[in-house]
């Protein structure tokens, strides 16, 4: 395949499960950016935590998609660690 292809398939990708992510974390008061500045460990809060989640963003999209109690539970690590 001619990279263009490839650039083109992985971005579509990315740029879905974006939305996957957004549609999930959106059930728990947060949007895609906020959620994503979170795990970082970049928030003011979190300094000294470092971002205890490791997860990219398609495991992200896959457990929001179908295991939503597992989602939540990382949805709610994340939220507890930058209070």
């Amino acid at each position: 395949m001619p990279i263009v292809i490839v650039r083109s398939k992985k971005r579509k990708f990315r740029s879905l499960w974006i939305q996957r992510l957004n549609a999930g974390v959106r059930q728990y008061g947060l949007n895609y950016s906020q959620f994503i500045h979170m795990m970082s460990g970049k928030s003011r809060a979190a300094e000294g935590v470092g971002g205890n989640v490791k997860l990219n963003r398609k495991m992200l999209a896959d457990l929001a998609c179908n295991e939503p109690f597992s989602f939540k539970a990382v949805v709610d690590v994340v939220k507890m660690t930058n209070k």
